[in-house]
């Protein structure tokens, strides 16, 4: 009777044990850290991170399978975009939790397709294989509660400094916009480059806001040295003409 208490006790810390890693929280790289380092095998060979992109901005994209619609419509539009994105200094990294030869494969199929009319371009962006999610639980992109082998819908935007500035994630079901992947990178790179915040819904082409004075003195010190570009609606809230 005994043995069988101890061994039933066991069984209960041993299965608890399972259950509790299988739903270990997942830590996610805060906005402002460092991104996590890490080598991989990828679609176009192997690629060191951040060492092979010094200097560049870059997007860290992760999917949780090749060959399935939501994924290959969001690569189709990457690559539709990927030109744009190197004018801004800026590269792709596809993180799959698939092998470098299914990923090749579906690169293949993948331009051959003619999506919205047009014919897939070359995708010239890796698609790093992640069979061992080593890359997807650095950057807290594998969560437990969807699944234990794949990864979920993550976006990371990486500045030159190799900090992290943008984090989105998506359920498996949604895609995601490319094109506002694409304005935030356009507005954090604004926003360095000349000391500017943006609006909701800012878009290329539209006013900036400015930092706000810290009190009402600041704001009159602001009035009065303010030049032709800049205007405000409250004390607290100045824009900056384009």
């Amino acid at each position: 009777m005994k043995t069988n208490i101890l061994v039933l006790f066991f069984v209960t810390i041993f299965v608890t044990g399972i259950t509790a890693q299988d739903n270990t929280a997942v830590r996610i790289p805060a906005l402002g850290e460092t991104a996590p380092s890490f080598e991989a095998n990828t679609t176009t060979g192997k690629i060191k991170f951040p060492d092979d992109y010094y200097g560049k901005w870059k997007i860290i994209i992760s999917h949780p399978a090749g060959f399935t619609p939501v994924c290959t419509s969001e690569i189709i539009e990457f690559a539709y975009l990927q030109d744009e994105f190197k004018k801004q200094k800026a590269e792709i990294i596809v993180i799959s939790t698939d092998g470098v030869n299914s990923n090749l494969e579906w690169i293949q199929s993948m331009e051959s397709i003619e999506y919205k009319g047009k014919k897939t371009p070359k995708i010239l962006f890796p698609i790093v294989s992640d069979i061992g999610l080593e890359v997807s639980k650095k950057y807290g992109m594998q969560h437990p509660v969807i699944s234990n082998t794949k990864n979920v819908r993550g976006v990371f935007i990486v500045d030159p400094e190799n900090k992290i500035r943008m984090i989105e994630f998506y359920p498996i079901n949604i895609g995601r916009n490319t094109e506002e992947i694409k304005r935030v990178l356009t507005a954090l790179q604004e926003s360095d480059r000349q000391n500017v915040l943006t609006p909701a819904n800012w878009t290329t082409g539209t006013d900036f806001l400015l930092p706000a004075p810290a009190n009402k003195e600041e704001f009159e010190k602001m009035k009065d040295k303010s030049k032709d570009n800049q205007y405000y609606l409250a004390w607290y809230m100045w824009f900056k003409k384009i």
